[in-house]
């Protein structure tokens, strides 16, 4: 990542763009120092809306499009598994639904999904003309919010999905109680994991993983714990802190363009 690169990772061609923010340098200051993209963690909404603008350029820079082609869609999460499906631009109209994963098949429509810890899943057939975005934290991994996105996307036509999983506190960084850990094995056995000092740990990623395995989706998982990474911004670490984002948007290129 260069110092004017606001992306921790970004990847174009096929007809998509695939990309995750770092924390890198925006408007924010304070414990939100950065390019914090979250409304609803007490930030200064000029600075968030300011940075948003910063990533929403960049991306069309990256997807090769106009600026103002760029339709941006953020969640309102809940860490749950409900799924908003987005196939008229009539449905980006309105207030924003609760959901914790979004489906579109409407090209230059940016789906973003934020954390800052949680961990965050870019999905896309870009042959098919279908993408979509997930937060997948604790209760949404166990509730099955990955899942559910990859069935809505066949819903409407994705054929060959694959995906990629985002930063995220890894299992060494996050300590639970033992019996947060036993019930979440029952659900995610994968999931169960071990800290640095040998205490009891989940590991959501992998459960995420594992999940999309099972769903027969092609999965790159990206390296980098939030807690770890100061380019990343991390609840578990920072406590008052600010969101980085996952972002996927299909272009109007043939999948065949580079």
């Amino acid at each position: 990542m260069s110092a004017a690169s606001p992306w921790w990772w970004s990847e174009r061609g096929g007809g998509s763009v695939l990309a995750f923010t770092s924390r890198g340098s925006g408007a924010s200051a304070g414990p939100y120092a950065g390019l914090d993209l979250a409304l609803h963690v007490g930030d200064d909404e000029t600075a968030v809306r300011l940075n948003r603008a910063a990533v929403i350029g960049e991306l069309a820079d990256l997807a090769r499009v106009p600026q103002d082609g760029v339709t941006p869609v953020f969640m309102d999460q809940v860490h749950g598994s409900e799924v908003r499906l987005v196939t008229r631009e009539e449905e980006l109209l309105g207030p924003v639904p609760s959901s914790d994963a979004v489906v579109t098949t409407l090209p230059r429509v940016a789906l973003f999904a934020l954390v800052a810890d949680c961990t965050p899943v870019l999905l896309v057939d870009p042959d098919a003309g279908v993408a979509g975005a997930v937060h997948a934290g604790r209760p949404g991994m166990l509730a099955g919010v990955v899942p559910v996105a990859v069935a809505a996307m066949r819903d409407v036509g994705a054929r060959s999905i694959r995906a990629v999983v985002g930063p995220s506190v890894c299992g060494r960084c996050y300590e639970v109680p033992a019996e947060m850990r036993e019930a979440a094995a029952r659900v995610e056995p994968v999931c169960a994991a071990v800290t640095w000092t040998g205490t009891t740990a989940i590991d959501v990623a992998a459960g995420v993983v594992e999940q999309l395995t099972r769903a027969d989706v092609a999965t790159r998982w990206l390296p980098g714990c939030t807690r770890e990474s100061q380019d990343l911004y991390s609840y578990r670490r920072d406590g008052r802190t600010g969101r980085f984002g996952g972002v996927v948007m299909l272009t109007d290129t043939s999948p065949d363009t580079p």
